[in-house]
């Protein structure tokens, strides 16, 4: 099977090309880094690297993310699987290997990493991180009885059950959209164990006051919308 990997990135000049040369090269065609708009050598380091690097400049992890969907598009050779993974070295690049796997061997449409099977390193995840994942995930399969642990960035997807999604969310609510979406369509999801770490630099959303307030309400806004649409 074909697999391609895109990465949102903002300000990771420290961290992306470890990213990047962690992904074992021989299960993966393309690299995609979607630069959001970084003030710092983000895309460059991200070339030398060999990836392949698309430009978003409206800021929003999940705009980022909707480019390189784009650009893959627009390519007329989509992979059969795709992979998400955040540029800032938290994720083990190398267990994407476990993350494909239930999709090659047992037809899955949607992989999620879960941080919470895993291990994490102390400090990785913080308090409202831990919290909000146990609230979202709880509140998903309470509505759309679909039992997830987490709602990490690490996860894999069908191509063909990717764009029956039709994603369209631009910032904070991209990963729940994605999981919440696959379970109003009875997809076939499931998780594996992956493991995390402190990342390099500073988050741009778990790491300020206003960025989790912002996040934890979008993402709970998204869940909400859904159901209300699921059940209409």
């Amino acid at each position: 099977m074909i697999v391609d990997v895109i990465i949102p990135a903002l300000n990771e000049e420290k961290s992306i090309a470890l990213v990047i040369q962690d992904i074992p090269s021989y299960l993966v065609r393309n690299i995609y880094v979607c630069d959001n708009g970084s003030t710092d050598n983000t895309a460059a380091n991200a070339k030398s690297a060999g990836a392949i690097v698309v430009h978003e400049a409206k800021k929003g992890y999940g705009a980022a993310c909707l480019k390189g969907i784009s650009t893959i598009s627009n390519t007329n050779a989509p992979p059969d699987i795709l992979v998400f993974i955040d540029g800032d070295y938290s994720d083990y690049p190398q267990e994407l290997e476990s993350l494909i796997k239930p999709i090659i061997d047992s037809n899955k449409d949607l992989v999620i990493g879960s941080r919470v099977l895993g291990l994490a390193d102390k400090g990785s995840l913080t308090p409202v991180q831990k919290f909000g994942n146990a609230l979202s995930t709880k509140l998903i399969s309470l509505l759309f009885n679909e039992h997830f642990t987490d709602l990490g960035p690490f996860r894999a997807i069908r191509w063909e059950s990717l764009m029956k999604l039709n994603m369209v969310d631009q910032n904070y609510g991209w990963t729940v959209e994605m999981q919440v979406k696959a379970a109003k369509l009875k997809m076939d999801c499931c998780e594996v164990p992956v493991n995390y770490k402190n990342r390099i630099g500073k988050s741009k959303v778990s790491g300020t006051i206003k960025g989790s307030i912002l996040a934890g309400y979008k993402i709970l806004s998204t869940i909400f919308k859904h159901y209300n649409m699921f059940i209409k």
